[in-house]
């Protein structure tokens, strides 16, 4: 066994990375999307986002990685650490570079110790000490994993990394039949709301297409990166995926592809873009050229709902942050993250922190818990 560092997953044999997942088939860790990112300029040295990613071979058969960044920046993490970078800053310390194993520009949890079935059993600690020594060799301040899954998180902490929790929204499918089943779980007053939403978005005119896989041509596609392209100029952020990525995407993997377009008047005017797995529903992007009162309700929480609902979907993660979303039915849920920081002080010094920030999250997902729009049994 031996452990490799590659620049580019180019060279890496995607049949064999894919095989990595097993069947849980997460669209953010196939070859497709993190080599598309590649390929399309989303990541690279203009955005700070170099590939350092860890490879573990067995001869010519791939047996383990680890997706890792080495970055100049905390950009489009989504785990926020600017004021870690502040606090190194003002005591004369570099901050950056550091390296960081995450998929770019998305807050959807899984594992990031992508493992083969047969993988020996101490490649998972193989991998986290190749990542540390190449913190050290790179002169980087410190290594992040982002969005890991709880048994993931748990060796992550095994190996001496801290555990950071944080807090996202998502729903949950209880066997529901249809929309008006789940509504029918809501308090009178909640549920009045909710369909409130959604007649007013059809009083306006706007309709709806979802659309999957190959029915999503150039087009619809053009026509949802303006919309994309949009909510960063607005919020003054960078749209750093680029049309021609989104179009890989829809032609190289389909399956897992849902855009939602919104038409007013004959002409398209906002979208949703969701990807799938084999059991859940990820929300990722958002856009908008004309303000429609409930639209974005409508676009990026309901037509997911019905979606999950109509194909059997478990889950729906909508993205990061956003307490209106309880209202709405999304429930509270912990995610993870992990972290090693060289300079022993600030690593003492952010454990106290994280455990503190812990108690807060519990205390904050408890009271939100409380906001649910759920009748009480």
């Amino acid at each position: 066994m031996r452990i490799s560092t590659v620049d580019s997953l180019a060279g890496v044999p995607a049949a064999q990375w894919d095989a990595l997942q097993g069947p849980d088939h997460n669209p953010f860790l196939r070859h497709t999307f993190l080599a598309g990112l590649e390929h399309h300029g989303c990541v690279g040295e203009r955005w700070g986002w170099l590939p350092r990613h860890l490879l573990a071979w067995d001869g010519d058969r791939l047996r383990g990685a680890l997706p890792l960044y080495l970055k100049d920046n905390s950009y489009g993490e989504l785990v926020f650490d600017w004021s870690w970078a502040d606090a190194y800053q003002r005591a004369g310390l570099a901050y950056y570079p550091k390296l960081v194993s995450a998929v770019p520009y998305t807050p959807a949890g899984g594992p990031r110790l992508l493992l083969a079935s047969d993988a020996p059993a101490d490649l998972p600690g193989r991998l986290i000490e190749e990542a540390l020594e190449q913190t050290r060799t790179l002169g980087c301040s410190s290594l992040h994993v982002l969005f890991p899954d709880e048994t993931q998180c748990r060796t992550l902490q095994g190996a001496g990394l801290l555990r950071r929790t944080g807090t996202q929204f998502h729903w949950f499918n209880r066997g529901y039949r249809d929309f008006d089943d789940f509504l029918d779980r809501f308090t009178a007053e909640k549920r009045k709301k909710l369909r409130r939403e959604r007649r007013r978005v059809v009083e306006q005119g706007v309709t709806l297409e979802v659309l999957e896989g190959r029915a999503i041509d150039e087009r619809h596609w053009a026509a949802f990166h303006r919309f994309y392209a949009a909510t960063f100029d607005k919020r003054g952020g960078y749209a750093t995926l680029t049309e021609a990525f989104f179009q890989s995407l829809g032609r190289d993997m389909p399956d897992q592809v849902v855009l939602v377009l919104a038409r007013h008047g004959g002409r398209y005017v906002a979208g949703a873009l969701s990807f799938r797995s084999h059991d859940a529903l990820y929300g990722r992007h958002w856009g908008c050229e004309a303000e429609f009162n409930s639209l974005h309700f409508e676009a990026c929480y309901y037509a997911g709902l019905d979606y999950c609902i109509e194909h059997g979907l478990q889950r729906f993660e909508p993205g990061a942050q956003g307490e209106h979303k309880v209202a709405r039915g999304f429930e509270p849920v912990p995610t993870w993250s992990a972290h090693w920081l060289a300079h022993r002080g600030f690593s003492e010094a952010v454990a106290k922190y994280l455990a503190h920030e812990q108690e807060a999250t519990e205390e904050y997902m408890r009271e939100l818990a409380d906001h649910l729009p759920f009748k009480k049994t």
